[in-house]
């Protein structure tokens, strides 16, 4: 009777309208008044120990402040001017430009949305421009978006290793050989497409091109560095490290590439001459700039954003903790587990059941609100099971993409809709031929856990 009442709540809100925030602090509200001996001000102190006895999640609203700095500056446009020096040469290499570019930003922002937003707002009108249409367009990016969380730091990964106790360096170290083969395996499928569909490639700008290019994105490409060279050298911990990507990606954006605050438009050099008179007087508009930040109107903007965007995840992430809380005190994964295990089933059938379950709950619901749900349920039986909570994980995560790119709460879809102006049907059958690929990668992950767990035990033996 409790786990149907807890459930029917939940989803009952869901299917209604409310937030999902709402749908489960009132399904877990509820649950506790009706069923359980625990009191009101539990609920409190709950939603409290939630985020202040989680020191993961500090991650995240770094990580979304960095992504933010970003994708308002021009680290997409830089980082796509050196894919597409380094690869669009090759027959449909623009596109697979776009995909490496995708890759190379979901390693500095960690988002999904955030990258389909960054890059395809630059790249879907260039390839049209090229002779690309404008589905294939916006279905690779829809696709290659989806990166976002695979590709490390991912905020996804952060969730779920707060729901289950799981190192997040680890998962940080799984999800980059997935992030890469499956980036790989969308560039082979572009270049067949490539082929078939004789599509347009462009003239190779030469190596002096290529290198001026990957100099001018070097200040993105940093990011990558300086975040997972301190988290696999043992430097520094996920949370450390976003706060220190952070504060790069505020200095990069203000100062490195001078996108926005007081000096931007402002040259480095002057004359002609880097170290001329007038080049010495521009380095020490620099302490001013750092300075006139703070007051900046379009700096502002940007923290303003990403702060509103922090809440509303932590703002979720505290109820999903407090519906967690209600499934362990009435020891509602116990139950299910028991049941599950009851049934027999061996592990590669409940890793069918498992993704299955995953990609329905995937339609109607945000990524970090499943994970905070079903990690706390799916978790105890699969580690009786022998999986490795390592490998759950980045199974986990899998599904999440493609949670991204089903409707009707496919995220990445709705960013697509917004940068090419189509209905949602328009967008889904676009990316629909790309998502038979995710679904492939799916059993790929989900049975060669070897895949995930090679450069974790690497590092750590």
């Amino acid at each position: 009777m409790t786990i149907a009442t807890l459930f029917a709540l939940l989803f009952g809100g869901i299917f209604l309208g409310m937030p999902i925030a709402f749908a489960l602090g009132f399904s877990s509200v509820t649950t506790i008044l009706l069923f359980s001996s625990d009191s009101l001000g539990s609920v409190a102190i709950k939603l409290f120990e939630a985020l202040s006895h989680h020191y993961t999640l500090l991650a995240i609203p770094f990580f979304i402040l960095s992504s933010t700095f970003l994708s308002t500056g021009g680290v997409a446009r830089r980082l796509i001017t050196f894919a597409t020096d380094a690869i669009g040469h090759v027959s449909g290499g623009l596109a697979m430009a776009s995909v490496l570019a995708c890759m190379l930003f979901a390693a500095v922002s960690g988002s999904s949305p955030a990258t389909v937003a960054a890059i395809g707002s630059i790249v879907i009108a260039g390839m049209v421009r090229q002779g690309y249409s404008e589905s294939f367009a916006a279905g690779v990016i829809t696709n290659a978006g989806t990166l976002g969380i695979l590709i490390p730091p991912s905020i996804v990964m952060l969730v779920y290793s707060a729901a289950t106790e799981v190192s997040a360096a680890k998962m940080f170290m799984a999800g980059l050989i997935p992030g890469l083969l499956m980036g790989g395996i969308l560039m082979v499928a572009i270049y067949i497409a490539a082929r078939i569909k004789k599509l347009p490639s462009q003239p190779f700008p030469g190596c002096r091109a290529l290198a001026r290019s990957g100099i001018v994105a070097l200040g993105g490409l940093m990011l990558i560095v300086i975040v997972l060279g301190s988290i696999y050298g043992g430097v520094a911990s996920p949370t450390e490290a976003a706060a220190v990507a952070t504060v790069y990606a505020w200095f990069i954006a203000v100062v490195g590439y001078r996108d926005m605050g007081p000096l931007k438009g402002v040259p480095w050099r002057r004359g002609g001459e880097a170290w001329s008179v007038a080049g010495l007087r521009a380095l020490w508009q620099v302490p001013a700039g750092l300075i006139g930040s703070f007051t900046d109107k379009e700096v502002n903007k940007v923290v303003l954003d990403g702060a509103r965007v922090s809440m509303m995840l932590l703002f979720i992430i505290a109820n999903a903790m407090l519906f967690a809380h209600v499934l362990t005190t009435e020891r509602i994964p116990h139950t299910i587990a028991e049941t599950i295990i009851g049934w027999g089933l061996p592990a590669w059938g409940f890793l069918i059941v498992m993704n299955l379950l995953l990609l329905a709950a995937g339609n109607f619901m945000e990524p970090s609100a499943i994970l905070l749900i079903m990690a706390p349920i799916l978790f105890p039986i699969a580690t009786q099971l022998g999986i490795d909570p390592i490998h759950l994980g980045i199974i986990m995560v899998v599904n999440m993409e493609i949670g991204m790119l089903t409707p009707p709460v496919g995220l990445n879809l709705f960013v697509t809709a917004g940068i090419t102006g189509k209905p949602m049907t328009w967008v889904i059958r676009a990316a629909l031929p790309w998502l038979s690929l995710l679904l492939l990668f799916l059993v790929l992950i989900t049975y060669v856990p070897s895949i995930s767990l090679f450069l974790p035990n690497l590092l750590s033996s």
